[in-house]
């Protein structure tokens, strides 16, 4: 059975229980301040099990991309080490929202293992919550009731709260979990050692295949626990794990999950994949199957590379894969980018944005190989020069602080470091090392800790959004919570009825104030979490249950708004004069300006940026007014022309805002008419990553500021220039400027002339050599003229000339090539150098150094004197 069949199975399996089927949510969240990835199945379905939002249906299934790379759920150090671990991977998944429970679930696994994939049952075994006293939870005993119906009772284990009691997070929705193992061992080792005995010991062949989880509980922000609503079942399979058992293998990594990957990874470096655990050769191949499927999924979903966030952990992962291929598999060119064709046979019938972004993808990847590797090359000489400095010391440890600069700084891999210094007979200063990562960690927690106390609920009340119509609202305080971090202490907020606009889709989250007739309290920034409007204030009511007012900056919101808009009318034009490849690739819109990223290959023209302003301008001024369509289904968006982003998760429902031909899906606050956005103006276009170009722009009113601040500078320069004729002027200097230079550069040769007659005559004989040390205020280029002259005029000769040219002090020194065995220029400026508190070099015979210390260059004078 092929994976495709094996999932194509799951999901028909579920289709005939009365699942609806739906597509994997994106593997990067873009709207979720607790999460960066979807790092399991039910992570879409957050807000479902938190009562937030009403279930598309009772009953739902998928297979759902996620990736663990970081936090509580993070198995990146142990992917290429193992069988089974993995950074991406796929997990199918059947809920059930307030419908079926533990019996109906238990069922449908049972019988889908067993019946739809012939899983012999002797090779099951399951596992159930044994209950925990500190905690006041019982042994789940309605599962273990349910499974004697289906599996012998010793064969059913009971399993503590580590392994069996399932929690999203420090906090939130959580419950007991019944586990289904599989033992995939010879018959051999099955007799000799019991299978239940191996259940959740790490045992490669012995491997959890299933999780049932039976969302009961939410666990609050003190560790207590409180009933859900209503009963939910979670359940999520590892894929990767059932197509090796389904396909009779004993690694992930031999199923046709990955094989076709390791073939082209074969071709391309040469090497034979063998599968042994501890060669480096296979470990390196299985990190780079493994981190190819997670950095090309992240970038089709809209995540490009970059140095903080999400992004850097893209980028890391990445490094790692290139690091190994490096090191072990002799890859010293770019190649990652030349599997996603690979990746696109193999998954694009499931996950479509594979298929479509393939292009992009692997332009992104080929150009993070190209940069990371000019990284390791310039940190090889850095690492060299690093050695060669310990063992000049006589020590043979590479000191912690220069090891973890490489790294941190540089980017420079650690393990390639110990590898080169092994090989030089030399070791790390391990513990002084990971007291630097340590420290590091600690500066990275302190700047972003937070302690989010448990919610305060006042009111039962659903949340009003009403920043759409309005920018001012009457409102309640229906829940608020405490919040604590380096900036002190502040309280979040959810209103009954609420102008502001939390943070979304590229737009920054509104501010203002939260007031009434007794207090008044500044909103900071407004967020979404779980489905709550979330706006943060600098304080706590003295009633928080009393009628507040709640106004936005109108200021911001009206330029915020403005540049919203003005990015849709911008998307259209971009696709009208480059071609209807460009789309989207992330923004930011807030009152100051936009930035607009899309998928280009090419820097664009001032001509086409030209076009572009002068398109978005028309629409400005041909004043169109929104056409808002606040809650349509999505197909019917789409059918009117919408454009949809790849990345972004949708509903059945969407909102659609139409400015004449532009059709946007759009969440966001927008002007009542096209003619509010005053006047588009681009500041600067560039690259943001590989096959992703960038556009910064202006609108409304820092628009008109940018006009004001140019026609200020053009009535102060015509004042200086006496002249409103400004161009013409400008042309007029340039050529005085032009011929006076000339001029200048003439005298000085002819100053120089004279200068060279003086200094011949002033060598010092010293032996059978000659040395001039002479003080000058010519200009570099005239002294360096000079001495290249008289190093080939005088023979034996060594010249120093020391200037104070523009008060900056500057030393040349020059070596006739009939000393050359005997006399070098750099050593010698190197030296005088110091007295003026500078550096510099060249080569043996000329070399120059700058300083900081004018009044240094009369000890140098002295010291050249004694060459």
């Amino acid at each position: 059975m092929t994976s495709q069949e094996i999932r194509q199975k799951f999901l028909d399996y579920f289709k005939s229980k009365d699942h609806l089927i739906v597509p994997s949510a994106p593997i990067v969240l873009k709207d979720d301040p607790t999460l960066m990835f979807s790092n399991s199945g039910m992570t879409q379905f957050k807000d479902f099990f938190l009562g937030y939002k009403t279930p598309t249906a009772p009953r739902i299934a998928d297979t759902q991309k996620c990736l663990r790379v970081s936090g509580k759920h993070n198995d990146l150090d142990d992917v290429g080490r193992d069988t089974y671990h993995h950074t991406m991977f796929e997990m199918l998944g059947n809920w059930s929202f307030g419908d079926y429970f533990k019996k109906e679930a238990i069922a449908f696994a049972w019988e889908l293992l067993t019946e739809v994939y012939g899983i012999p049952k002797e090779n099951l075994y399951v596992t159930i919550f044994e209950g925990d006293a500190s905690e006041n939870l019982e042994r789940d005993q309605d599962a273990f009731d349910f499974w004697k119906s289906h599996i012998a009772e010793d064969r059913i284990i009971n399993g503590n709260k580590k392994d069996n009691f399932w929690e999203m997070g420090e906090s939130g929705p959580c419950g007991p979990c019944s586990e289904i193992h599989i033992d995939l061992r010879t018959p051999e080792e099955k007799a000799a050692v019991p299978g239940i005995t191996l259940v959740n010991q790490d045992h490669p062949q012995v491997v959890e295949v299933w999780n049932l989880v039976f969302m009961e509980f939410n666990r609050k922000a003190d560790k207590s626990l409180e009933k859900l609503p209503a009963q939910h079942v979670d359940t999520g399979m590892g894929f990767e794990r059932l197509c090796m058992a389904l396909q009779g293998k004993s690694s992930n990594y031999d199923t046709d999950v990955f094989t076709p990957l390791i073939s082209k990874v074969e071709e391309l470096s040469g090497k034979k994949y063998t599968g042994i655990l501890e060669d480096e050769k296979d470990i390196a191949i299985r990190v780079v199957v493994d981190h190819i499927r997670a950095v090309s999924f992240a970038i089709a979903d809209g995540q490009l590379p970059s140095n903080g966030g999400a992004g850097y952990v893209i980028r890391r992962i990445l490094r790692r894969a290139i690091s190994y291929a490096y090191r072990f598999l002799g890859m010293k060119e770019p190649f990652l980018y030349k599997l996603v064709p690979v990746l696109q046979e193999q998954m694009g019938q499931f996950f479509p944005e594979i298929e479509k972004q393939g292009k992009l993808v692997g332009e992104v990847i080929k150009s993070e190989e190209e940069s990371f590797l000019k990284t390791i090359e310039n940190g090889l000489i850095r690492v060299e020069k690093l050695i060669q400095q310990t063992i000049a010391g006589n020590s043979k440890i590479l000191p912690s602080e220069e090891v973890f600069e490489l790294y941190d700084t540089y980017g420079f891999p650690d393990d390639l470091t110990r590898i080169i210094a092994e090989e030089k007979g030399l070791t790390i200063d391990e513990a002084g090392f990971k007291a630097e990562m340590e420290k590091q960690k600690q500066r990275s927690k302190s700047d972003s800790a937070q302690k989010v106390y448990d919610w305060v609920v006042l009111e039962e009340k659903p949340e009003n959004f009403v920043g759409y119509d309005q920018i001012e609202s009457e409102t309640y305080i229906t829940r608020y919570r405490k919040v604590e971090n380096k900036d002190g202490e502040f309280y979040q907020v959810v209103l009954s009825s609420s102008p502001f606009y939390p943070e979304g889709g590229g737009q920054v989250g509104d501010k203002g104030v939260l007031e009434n007739a007794s207090e008044s309290f500044e909103v900071l920034e407004t967020k979404k979490e779980n489905g709550l409007i979330i706006s943060l204030i600098n304080g706590l009511p003295k009633d928080a249950g009393a009628l507040f007012y709640a106004k936005v900056n109108a200021a911001d919101r009206k330029n915020s708004q403005a540049n919203h808009s003005v990015t849709h009318l911008l998307h259209e034009a971009l696709r009208e004069v480059l071609g209807t490849h460009v789309e989207q690739k992330g923004s930011y819109v807030g009152p100051d300006y936009l930035r607009f990223d899309f998928s280009h290959f090419n820097k664009m023209t001032e001509e086409e940026l030209a076009l572009i302003e002068e398109k978005v301008n028309k629409k400005i001024k041909e004043s169109i007014a929104l056409q808002e369509f606040r809650s349509i289904p999505i197909q019917e968006a789409l059918d009117k022309g919408a454009m949809a982003l790849f990345g972004e998760k949708y509903g059945d429902n969407v909102r659609m805002i139409q400015f004449g031909s532009s059709k946007e899906l759009c969440g966001g606050t927008h002007v009542k008419n096209t003619s509010e956005i005053g006047h588009f103006k681009i500041t600067s276009e560039g690259s943001a990553a590989a096959g992703i170009r960038r556009i910064e722009a202006i609108s409304g009113d820092k628009s008109e500021e940018y006009f004001n601040n140019l026609e200020k500078q053009f009535i102060e320069l015509s004042q200086l220039l006496k002249s409103k004729d400004v161009v013409r002027s400008i042309e007029k200097l340039i050529e005085d400027n032009t011929s006076l230079k000339a001029e200048v550069d003439a005298l000085k040769k002819e100053k120089a002339k004279g200068e060279i007659s003086d200094w011949k005559n002033a060598y010092e004989q010293k032996g059978n050599k000659q040395l001039l040390v002479k003080k000058t205020s010519l200009d570099a280029g005239s002294v360096k003229d000079i001495v290249f002259q008289l190093k080939r005029e005088i023979p034996a000769s060594v010249t120093v000339i020391l200037s104070d040219a523009d008060g900056k002090p500057m030393i040349t020194v020059g070596v006739s090539d009939d000393l050359a065995a005997d006399y070098q220029a750099g050593a010698i400026v190197k030296d005088l150098a110091k007295e003026i508190q500078g550096g510099g070099g060249g080569n043996p015979g000329f070399a120059t150094a700058g300083g900081k210390n004018l009044a240094g260059l009369e000890n140098a004078y002295q010291k050249a004197l004694n060459i």
